[in-house]
């Protein structure tokens, strides 16, 4: 059975940092992306950054490059969000993402693209 299990998220002042985890567990083989998203109150949630297992290619959205980098543990197989120099407009509730079993070829954040997805984590950037 496919399971994402996220974990990480709280409150945290501007420009400082957290780190989420997303735990993945019953996937088959490397051949599938896992993807960071975020929704806020009122607005549509939306893809933050992606990685292709297998190989590592990682894609991310431009509000957050420089700022956010997406792991992967392989012994454990848990991918991390690492957020670095966070802003108020970050604060959402953060999704981890995985697709079905297939070749990556071409990595897309967008949220149709994704098949199975965690509880996810609240993150709040406030002073």
């Amino acid at each position: 059975q496919l399971q994402l299990v996220e974990s990480g998220g709280g409150l945290v002042q501007p420009g400082g940092s957290l780190r989420l985890s997303c735990a993945a567990s019953g996937f088959p083989s490397d051949y599938y992306a896992i993807g960071w998203f975020r929704q806020a109150p009122g607005k549509e949630r939306e893809g933050v950054s992606c990685i292709s297992v297998n190989d590592g290619r990682t894609l991310y959205a431009d509000s957050v490059k420089g700022r956010f980098t997406i792991s992967r543990n392989y012994a454990e197989n848990t991918f991390y969000l690492q957020m670095n120099n966070l802003k108020e407009e970050d604060t959402a509730i953060y999704y981890c993402a995985a697709t079905k079993e297939f070749e990556v070829v071409v990595l897309d954040l967008q949220v149709a693209w994704y098949d199975y997805w965690g509880q996810g984590t609240q993150v709040t950037v406030s002073s």
